[in-house]
């Protein structure tokens, strides 16, 4: 069940909180060895939580929910950023972040931290200081990151949805490998209050992937709005975004293939089209338009620059937590590689980069401008990988990085641009894993987003409680129905659904 439909047991009296909790936290025991989705459990302290609440009136109250290892913080729980020295050091935060103040009002109740690469710096989840989370549709492959963890999680139906955030495809690229929906927000419409030792970037946004349209809409209205102090925010519009409606009929552009050092996947490229035709068949006007800039793809040079000098300050940030210098020693190459390197970069050099790609994103923001309402476009333009084949090399970083950003093609523009973007699944490979599309709005049009989200799910049947979904217009059937991993009498695994 997805968390609205969690939160519908208790307040009909079916459940207790308790007990959602403490299905949860089986799940986690059960599954978290063969996943490795879940770094720092707090079971404990969750059932403690939830029996507290007895008679909670709030709108999830007891609804299990898993934090990233990045970004929000909870109070006296350990986050490491994915660094070793951080969590070796075991270090707190002493307050909540205004997201998970929210949240916890609202009645969910944190399991734990969940998987991430090092400093959030990578599309895959296979860092040396957790060690590699997987895919629950297939356990050789990622589930992809940096918010893989949290989408692994949710994937394997260990908590209805989880804590993700987004600074080039972080909650998108794991909810397309996972056949989850990921929706990356417009810049500024969820808080980072009261702040991190980490820098987001101006790009980075806080969300979460969830299994239905409708649990992220119903997040999305808790979370959505600025705090006090917040100097880069959006106000929640007056209209809530669960059940926003029909969406009318909208003008909508295609790119199914761009410019990346990725070979695109055929069947990726399939899966954005047959979204298209799917669109039209729901009374869309559909064009095969797309902004020229993001068919040409992204300046990686560029890209890696700003990345750089970012990662740099990360550390800098990190050092006072741990309480000496950060080194070589303490990273993984690619962290290095991009540490050393920002500490290069000039000012003057780090300012041009990013003035070019400012440049450049707005000139794919401008074609919203042209009368299109959306843009459709793979999530990304391959299946999940397996695992270690997007890692980056110890004696190849400059090519991995290289491939590594290729396959962010589709996601990163768009935190360039700071416009909404929403990964929801629609097909599944004939590997058998879940295909990804992605759907782009305007600047401040989440509610549009969510409405057509809102169409393909019903029109495909993958939403709540559904058991035998249709075709979903592409060469293989879409199966909503989430894995779950079984250990057989030898201890090997078999997926059943």
């Amino acid at each position: 069940m997805d968390a609205v439909g969690q939160a519908e047991l208790v307040r009909s009296g079916e459940l207790a909180p308790v007990e959602l909790v403490e299905a949860a936290c089986g799940r986690v025991q059960e599954f978290n060895p063969t996943l490795n989705a879940v770094v720092s459990p707090r079971l404990e302290r969750a059932r403690a939580e939830a029996a507290e609440r007895t008679r909670d009136e709030a709108a999830f109250a007891g609804v299990p929910f898993l934090t990233k290892d990045m970004g929000a913080f909870t109070a006296g729980d350990p986050i490491a950023f994915g660094v070793r020295a951080l969590r070796e050091l075991g270090w707190c935060p002493k307050r909540d972040s205004a997201y998970w103040r929210r949240l916890r009002t609202a009645g969910f109740v944190d399991l734990g931290k969940t998987n991430i690469p090092e400093l959030a710096l990578q599309c895959v989840t296979e860092s040396p200081t957790y060690g590699p989370c997987a895919n629950p549709w297939a356990l050789d492959r990622s589930p992809g990151g940096s918010s893989g963890g949290a989408a692994a999680a949710v994937a394997a139906g260990v908590v209805p949805a989880a804590h993700a955030n987004d600074i080039g495809g972080s909650i998108r690229v794991p909810a397309a490998w996972t056949g989850l929906v990921g929706l990356k927000p417009t810049r500024g419409r969820v808080s980072w209050a009261p702040g991190s030792p980490v820098a987001p970037l101006g790009m980075a946004c806080e969300l979460v992937v969830t299994r239905s349209v409708r649990d992220t809409a119903a997040i999305f209205d808790l979370l959505a709005g600025r705090e006090p102090g917040d100097l880069d925010a959006l106000e929640r519009p007056a209209a809530p975004y669960v059940g926003g409606g029909d969406p009318g009929r909208l003008r909508v552009g295609v790119l199914a293939e761009a410019t990346t050092t990725v070979a695109m996947d055929g069947e990726c490229r399939d899966a954005a089209e047959g979204a298209g035709r799917l669109l039209a068949e729901l009374g869309h006007d559909v064009d095969d338009a797309h902004p020229a800039a993001l068919a040409r793809g992204l300046d990686v040079d560029r890209v890696l620059r700003v990345f750089a000098v970012s990662a740099a300050g990360d550390v800098a940030g990190l050092e006072p937590l741990v309480d000496r210098p950060l080194g070589e020693e303490d990273f993984e190459p690619y962290t290095w590689h991009l540490v050393r390197s920002g500490r290069e970069v000039s000012a003057l050099r780090a300012a041009s980069a990013r003035r070019k790609l400012d440049m450049w994103a707005a000139s794919i923001a401008a074609w919203w401008s042209e009368g299109f309402d959306l843009l459709v476009t793979p999530t990304m333009p391959i299946p999940a990988p397996r695992t270690g084949e997007l890692a980056i090399r110890a004696d190849a970083v400059e090519e991995g990085a290289h491939r590594m950003l290729g396959a962010l093609a589709f996601t990163l523009p768009f935190n360039l641009t700071g416009q909404p973007a929403i990964s929801v699944p629609f097909a599944m490979s004939a590997a058998g894993l879940p295909l990804g599309v992605q759907l782009v709005a305007a600047h401040g049009r989440e509610d549009l987003l969510l409405r057509v989200a809102a169409q393909l799910e019903d029109a495909l049947g993958w939403g709540p409680g559904v058991r035998s979904p249709r075709s979903a217009r592409t060469k293989g059937p879409l199966s909503r129905q989430h894995p779950v991993l079984l250990g057989n009498d030898q201890g090997s695994l078999v997926t059943v659904q």
